[in-house]
């Protein structure tokens, strides 16, 4: 595919409008404030992996309105200390898999969390666990488009409530440095870590690489491919729904909560993406961090001007760097958390 969005040295500058809600912030503080009043763990079982280097366990903990949210936990075996977690976020149509899948965290030598995406695991991988009971409002059969007409109806709405709870699940998990918690996440996975860094506002660290949900209205005028096309077929429809439909979406819109966010962060992004536009993850990270000042610093951050950086590679799509950036990944953690373990 050609690069068909703005060229490289426009981006490099590319910040976005914004038609952000008013009431942005007390949509989102309302929502976790009634997700969050009872304790995060529901149930934390030791589970057979087939490793030798690896122990895990099948943990359970209370999501968007208590309900119940799968997730794989792991760690390096008879490794006792206290180590930093990172929490990762699956993409769009994935649920948790299977618990040897992911083992690059854990071979790094850290705890990690993979949360399971509540009504999704049905298009990749190897499924999920985790279902979604509120998925009745009007939208169409993805989650991109469920509850589309009005945001607290919103499957996104809930399944951002998850991720935010994940982080919170795993600093209550034996073995975790509660201070030193990251989000990761790849495409849906990238814009739920970036949700999560302008929510949680002691976020030690996020990485985020082609993230889902950044400039929306800007990706539905530039590409067909789901899962923005399930929203333009939606509208292709529901005709005269457009109003509705894009002010639920004002409320997850990723560079809102970029701008929010704190903690260091490291983004990676293909110039030729098409399933998500690089404008939206050069937006992201040109205004990341700009409402610094008001809230916690994350480990690393450095006054109102969070450490970042971005990695573009100009002749991928939505694969981005691919294994050459999680190499880069590893290598950047480490020196932003202090003190993060050896590999093993």
């Amino acid at each position: 595919m050609p690069a068909f969005d703005l060229p490289p040295r426009e981006l490099a500058h590319y910040r976005a409008e914004l038609e952000e809600p008013a009431d942005f912030d007390e949509f989102w503080q309302r929502t976790l404030k009634e997700a969050g009043q009872a304790d995060p763990l529901v149930s934390v079982r030791p589970v057979l992996n087939g490793l030798r280097l690896t122990e895990s366990w099948d943990v359970t903990f209370r999501g968007f309105a208590g309900d119940p949210v799968r997730a794989w936990y792991s760690r390096p075996a008879e490794v006792r200390e206290a180590l930093p977690a990172v929490v990762e976020y699956a993409g769009y149509g994935r649920g948790r898999g299977l618990p040897h899948e992911r083992l690059t965290w854990v071979n790094a030598g850290y705890a990690h969390l993979l949360m399971d995406n509540r009504g999704q695991g049905d298009q990749y991988g190897c499924g999920g666990d985790t279902p979604d009971p509120h998925a009745t409002a009007p939208g169409g059969p993805g989650p991109a488009v469920r509850g589309l007409l009005a945001p607290q109806d919103h499957h996104y709405r809930r399944l951002i409530t998850d991720a935010v709870r994940a982080v919170s699940a795993v600093r209550a998990l034996p073995g975790v440095d509660a201070g030193r918690t990251v989000a990761v996440g790849n495409s849906q996975g990238g814009g739920l870590a970036l949700a999560v860094a302008g929510l949680v506002p002691d976020l030690a660290a996020v990485l985020v690489t082609a993230p889902f949900l950044c400039g929306i209205r800007r990706a539905l005028d530039l590409t067909d491919a789901a899962p923005y096309g399930e929203i333009t077929a939606y509208l292709s429809v529901h005709r005269g729904a457009e109003e509705a439909a894009y002010r639920t979406l004002a409320y997850l819109e990723g560079i809102s909560f970029a701008r929010r966010a704190q903690a260091p962060a490291h983004f990676g992004v293909g110039l030729r993406d098409t399933v998500c536009p690089p404008s939206g993850a050069y937006a992201a990270f040109n205004r990341y961090g700009e409402l610094g000042g008001s809230r916690p610093q994350g480990a690393g951050s450095h006054g109102t001007h969070p450490r970042k950086e971005i990695h573009a590679y100009p002749y991928n799509g939505h694969e981005g760097g691919d294994a050459v950036h999680v190499r880069r990944q590893l290598d950047w953690l480490p020196g932003v958390l202090g003190g993060a373990p050896e590999p093993v």
